[in-house]
Order: C-alpha cells, then structure tokens, then sequence
C-alpha cells in the first residue's frame, strides 16, 4: 500500500469515528466521576424514565388523536424555543407514532439534549403531549491534551464552543472534526481524538492521540545496504507519523538511482495506533562496464575502457574512471576519474573529485555552422565541490577548480591551413583557469529522472583568478518547471540567462548549440560572454520505458550588451529510452541552418 492508499483508509475510518465520539460526549459527561448537582440529576433522570420498549408499546393507543398542546419539560427558555422549532406534529395535528419518532429525532439533531423521551395525558379534546428532555452540560471550559505537533493555539481556535453555555454536540461533532482535518491538512493522518469527557467542574477534556512512527522495515536490498535507505527517511522513530515526510521519504529514495520501484506500507505497531513503516524496493543494476573500439582514417584505431558503479559496494558513493586512446594519433588519449560520496557527515555534506587529463581533436565551428578549423586539445586538472542542504529542498554548493587547457597542434581546417599556434588568438584562450563558484539550488521535482510536477532553480556565481591566466566572474540562472498533464503527459519548461565580465576564455564563455541548450544546430556553435535560452518541451508516453516528445528551443550567445542578438530558433521531435544501463535520449531538430540528429546518455532537462 501506498502512503497515499494509507492516509485515505485512515482518513474515512476516523471520519467514521468522529460522530460517534462526538455524539456520546454528553453521555461520557453525564457519566463522568463527579461530587455535584449533576449526578444527582442524572440519577433522578434514570429512575425516572421508562424503558424505550415501554414507550413503543403505549403509541398504538394514542394514535389519531388531537394533540391538545405540547409541553417541554426541563428545558431553559435556550432550548425550548429551539425544541419547538424543530418539531413538525403542532397543537390541532393529528397524533402518529411516525410523527413522535420524526419529532423526537429532530429534536436530538438540535444538539443541545442528551436524552428525551415522551409522556402522554389523555383529555377530552385529545391528548397533551409532554417531551421530558435532559438537557447537555454548561461548558466551563476546554482542556486538549496530548497534541505536540499542533500548537494549543491552533487547536483552541478550532473549538468554537463557548464558555457559559450549554454543550452542543453539532457543535462539539464540527470541532473535533475541525480538529482532526487539521492533522490531516499537515500529515498526521492517524491523529485522533481517542477521550472526551466533562468533569465535575464543567471543563470539557479533549484527549489527542496523535499516532507515532513506532520503525521502520527494509525489504528487497541485496546490494544496497539497510544505513543507505535508512538515512533518506524524513522522520525519527518515535515522531507522529506523517504522511508528507512518508512521501518525501519515498521520492529521496527512488531519486537516489539504485531501485525500479519503492513502495511504503504502514504495517501496525505495539502500541496502540502506532505504525511500522515498511520499504520495499526493487533494486536495479547500478554497475557499469563498457569497452569500445572503433575505425577512422585520420586517427586509425580507437579504444576506450569505462567501469563505474553509482552505488560502490552499496554504500551509496559513486565512482567512474574512463580511459580513451587512439592507436593512429599519438596525442587522442586520457582519462577522467570522479568520486561521489553523498553523506560526508550527520549533515547530509555530499562532496565530489573530479579529475581528467585528456587530449582529444576538437572541431571549431563559426556560426554560420562552417568549419573553422580541426586541432588537437587537451584539458588537465581537476575540481572539488561540496554541497550542504538548507533546507528539505534547497542546497547550497562551493566548487574549487584548477584546469589547464592547452592548443597541442593543427590537424585541419580550411580558414586557417596552418592552425593558430602561437598567436594572440592561443594566448586568449588557452592556459589555467582557476576559480570557486556558489550555486544555490531548490529543487522540488518529484522524480528527478522523470520530472512530472515541481520545478528546480538554481542560481550560479562563478569568479576566476588566484593566480590563473584568466580573470572573470559569471553570474547564470535557470528555472525549470514540470506540470502534468492527463495521467501521463507532462509539459517541461526551461529558462536560462547569465552574463560575463572579463577576460573569458572560449572554454569558459557560454556554449549555444547541441543536445543540451540549441538542437538543430551544431555543438557549441554560438559562444559569447551573455546567454539566454527558452525550451518548451511536451513529452508523452509511447510504451513501456518508452517516452516521445515535441520541443521548441530559442537561444543566443552574445558578447556585449543585456540584450539577446540573433535568437535561433527550432523545433523537433525526441524519443526517450529507459535501459538497465540508464536513460537514452534522441533528438531530432531543425533550425535556421537545416535539421539536425543528437543523441546523449541521460535525459535533456
């Protein structure tokens, strides 16, 4: 059972509950311990009254006669006036038995009486019809015990009985169930009211039992370690169960990557409505290990070796080590290491290595999409970031990076034949960049594989300098918004914009174009030291682990000014694939310069 199927049961079952408790509060209160007036008017009142069967049995004779009058006995003018109102048989009626038991009902319904019954004198015109009526308690007061996760404030507010008059239960019924609505709205879905009584000095005594968190279960890890799942719950043993942490505690889970399916029952606890919550997830393979080779004439055979594994030893870290190398060019090899572990402390401190030397040949394209020239690049270095929550849905990021870029040689091109070794252009923009960022992150998505609602913004602040060849500060934001649509349709929004001050190298400045920003138009196509993007995407479901997809995307790479110059545009379709070895994308754009195929490991925003 899902939380959702939980909090619904609970939720019908305490409404359920709620008028019964309600409605037996004056009994409980006639009923209470007590050394006044009361008990003696309650003792009195059930010598008095005749058994239920007994009045049954009498109707029949009274049945067609006039009622002559009808008198109350043992109200205040209050609820004799209320008592009057409700009824339907009048003086001059004819008697029904029907009539009595209509009347008698809605006599109840005022809410004022804790019981009543009929008696009846026979005269020559008919018969006088007499309702002895036991009125509710005057209330003194209100004392609510037992609540912790609901402020007496809150709670006080919502009882709306008032001091010096008599108890209504309507009233009292309305309350407890604004009471217990109240829990509801903020999780506590197995909150209720499990006392109600008014003790001998009028106070009424509303008893909260709020329902708590008595474990938790794990089922269906064999690989992932209890400690890993464990850690993700949003709620202590020992709190008041709640279902928005229990859903919470259920999307952390399956957004950390390692299971197919997660699913939460509430089984019962020891203690009386108390509750066991149990996790059971379905692991999926989380290990990788590829090796590929290929052919090109202008580098001859090329081979690269990757092994990683999300979940290490099923301690939650995550670990990735490639190695490329080209058998025909000396220079095309490297590698690239990172490590990820994501609690460095009780914190939840999550802190990642990265760190690459590699050389590969680079294709530089103008934006009109025309080679501009084929050389041989490397890149070496390495950076370091970690990252602490704020709050359940915001983190805040630092990131130190230390990377070296350098032109190796020329391999092709037709606007520079011999390569730019050793002019201005290579001093601009090669060296070692040295920088520390801040980004702050809100993320609520539901799934951060396959976002259907929720949104993630984050707000990025890098400057560069501290002894490097490059010194600039950058400033980027970007929104992106989920909203479903049907059951399975899903419209994908995003929005992002930054802007550069000073010497920005090309690796450094904002890259327009390819999978991830432009489609339709080459990788890295349009740079600049400003940036601006606009996607709408609609995505829907086609099979089983199979999503479509139409999209438009807008952007532009600009050098001065706040403004956008030359916005491109395109529009395309896309097929996403989800395979044991990780999501698939593939996109099909086409923009002002033609259509264009990108495929990437992973999904596009």
């Amino acid at each position: 059972m899902t939380a959702e199927a939980s909090a619904a049961a609970q939720n019908q079952t305490d409404k359920e509950g709620a008028s019964a408790n309600s409605a037996a509060v004056a009994q409980q209160a006639a009923e209470a311990p007590s050394e006044n007036a009361a008990d003696t008017r309650t003792a009195k009142w059930s010598q008095n009254r005749p058994q239920e069967k007994t009045i049954t049995d009498m109707l029949s004779q009274y049945e067609g006669k006039t009622i002559v009058d009808t008198v109350f006995e043992g109200t205040t003018s209050l609820t004799e006036g209320t008592a009057k109102a409700a009824i339907g048989m009048h003086t001059g009626d004819m008697f029904t038995a029907a009539g009595l038991n209509k009347d008698r009902e809605a006599i109840y319904n005022t809410g004022y009486f804790y019981d009543l019954y009929p008696s009846f004198e026979v005269v020559p015109e008919g018969v006088v019809l007499t309702y002895h009526v036991l009125e509710n308690p005057v209330l003194n007061g209100v004392k609510i015990s037992g609540n912790t996760v609901e402020s007496d404030e809150v709670l006080y507010g919502l009882v709306t009985l008032k001091k010096g008059e008599i108890i209504n239960s309507r009233t009292l019924q309305d309350s407890v169930q604004a009471i217990q609505d109240q829990y509801r709205k903020d999780g506590y879905i197995l909150a209720k009211i499990t006392d109600m009584n008014i003790d001998h000095e009028g106070t009424l005594k509303l008893t909260i039992n709020e329902g708590v968190l008595e474990g938790y279960k794990v089922k269906g890890n064999t690989k992932t370690k209890d400690r890993v799942i464990l850690r993700e719950m949003r709620q202590k043993v020992g709190e008041p169960f709640n279902s928005k942490k229990a859903r919470r505690s259920m999307q952390r889970v399956y957004n950390l990557g390692f299971f197919e399916d997660v699913n939460i029952k509430m089984n019962p606890g020891v203690e009386p409505n108390a509750v066991v919550m149990e996790l059971d997830v379905k692991e999926k393979r989380t290990g990788t290990f590829g090796i590929g080779a290929g052919y090109s004439s202008k580098d001859g055979i090329l081979g690269m070796v990757s092994i990683g594994d999300t979940n290490l030893f099923g301690t939650g870290d995550a670990i990735n080590v490639t190695y490329q190398k080209s058998g025909g060019n000396r220079d095309a090899q490297g590698y690239t290491f990172s490590y990820r572990k994501p609690w460095l402390d009780s914190k939840e401190t999550v802190g990642t290595l990265r760190i690459y030397n590699r050389t590969y040949e680079y294709d530089d394209y103008n934006t009109s999409g025309n080679l501009v020239e084929s050389y041989m690049r490397k890149y070496s270095g390495g950076e370091i970031t970690f990252g602490r929550p704020v709050s359940e849905y915001s983190t805040n990021y630092i990131t130190l990076r230390n990377r070296n870029d350098k032109y190796v040689r020329h391999t092709g091109g037709s606007v520079y034949p011999k390569g730019r070794s050793n002019t201005a252009w290579e001093k601009d923009n090669f060296g070692t960049t040295r920088s520390v960022t801040l980004e702050h992150v809100t993320d609520t998505r539901d799934n951060v594989y396959n976002p259907t609602s929720g949104g993630r913004i984050s707000l990025m602040g890098e400057v560069a300098g501290f002894g490097g060849d490059f010194n600039f500060q950058k400033v980027t934001i970007e929104d992106q918004r989920y909203t479903k649509v049907g059951r399975a349709h899903v419209i994908a929004l995003r929005g992002q914009y930054g802007v550069g001050f000073g010497h920005i190298s090309e690796f450094n400045q904002y890259k327009v174009g390819g999978q991830t920003t432009l489609r339709g138009y080459r990788d890295d196509q349009f740079r600049g030291t400003r940036m601006m993007l606009g996607t709408l995407e609609y995505r829907f479901p086609i099979a089983s682990k199979v999503q479509g997809a139409l999209f438009t995307d807008w952007g532009a790479a600009w050098t001065s000014g706040l403004t956008p110059k030359n916005i491109r545009g395109s529009v395309g379709v896309g097929i996403a694939l989800n395979t044991p070895l990780g999501p698939l994308r593939l996109d099909y754009g086409r923009g002002r310069d033609g259509g264009r195929v990108h495929f990437t490991v992973g999904g596009s925003f």
